[in-house]
């Protein structure tokens, strides 16, 4: 099948796949996600997305019935019935079936779902030309309201941000924090080069800390690159040399232009051209194979 649904131990196609109207992951986005990469057979970085699925729903005090490795060879084992080698894998652990009131006491069984399929966020042009963005006037949550290092199934303050980015006719929209820091985009993180050094917002602003992004600091200090988390200001991003997008679905996104404003050249940059090609290549290199004698079986 092109895609798979792992529902609650079965795997199914995608029309087979149910969920209780009562789930309060619909009902209140009462739960979490995660979204992961499969490039040519072998899943990227797995233990990674594991660790942040687990701490997420740690946070929220929600404990999924699939222990780690059970886990683990449910999404080898919901890749293999697609026989896709490079898809996207979105596990969603929610609260449960419960009654009206928000309650979590009220549920029984928490809800597991594994989605196997393909994405494409942006066009292939928008990449070859570089993505063009508008800051959103809907800002970040302070961590102390919504930490946004859960990732949440409740995503209405990254869907308002996308919205304005729609009414923009743009790719993405940048969102600030409370104090009018640069945090992160709707759907990814973001990276300036200033002065041939490469910065991204620190995870205390309150944004989600991408495995893309991390991957990216560890390429670009591999490679000599001066790279580190700070705190900074559209002023910076209007000044960028270059600037990216990171993020599982993204990948490396260049951006040429923010608020109307051309970003260095107007182009993808150097250093964005030479960090996509390195992700690309340690993507492909590196990873939990799917189809190898050796991965493990769901129990």
């Amino acid at each position: 099948m092109s895609g798979a649904v792992y529902l609650n131990g079965r795997i199914m196609t995608r029309d087979e796949a149910v969920i209780s109207p009562y789930d309060h992951g619909f009902l209140y986005g009462d739960g979490v996600f995660e979204g992961i990469r499969v490039y040519d057979g072998r899943v990227f970085k797995l233990e990674e997305h594991l660790d942040r699925l687990y701490a997420s729903a740690a946070h929220i005090m929600l404990e999924i019935p699939l222990d780690r490795a059970a886990m683990r060879a449910a999404i080898i084992d919901t890749v293999r019935a697609t026989q896709l080698r490079d898809a996207y894998i979105r596990p969603v652990i929610s609260r449960g079936p419960g009654d009206l009131g928000i309650d979590p006491r009220k549920c029984g069984k928490p809800t597991v779902v594994i989605i196997v399929d393909v994405i494409q966020l942006y066009a292939k042009e928008a990449y070859e030309r570089g993505l063009r963005m508008v800051t959103a006037t809907v800002r970040r949550p302070a961590p102390d309201a919504l930490n946004g290092r859960i990732k949440s199934l409740n995503y209405m303050n990254n869907i308002l941000a996308r919205i304005q980015a729609n009414q923009a006719g743009v790719e993405e929209a940048l969102m600030l924090t409370d104090e009018g820091y640069v945090c992160e985009c709707s759907a990814d993180n973001i990276f300036v080069v200033a002065k041939g050094e490469l910065w991204t917002p620190a995870p205390h602003l309150g944004l989600l800390q991408g495995v893309t992004r991390d991957t990216v600091l560890a390429l670009a200090r591999e490679a000599g690159i001066t790279a580190g988390e700070r705190i900074f200001t559209l002023y910076d991003v209007y000044a960028a040399e270059e600037c990216f997008l990171t993020g599982t679905g993204a990948e490396i996104a260049p951006v040429v232009e923010v608020d109307g404003r051309r970003i260095g050249s107007g182009r993808p940059g150097e250093l964005t051209r030479r960090l996509s090609g390195a992700f690309r290549d340690h993507a492909r290199r590196t990873g939990t194979p799917v189809y190898a004698a050796q991965a493990p079986t769901a129990r």
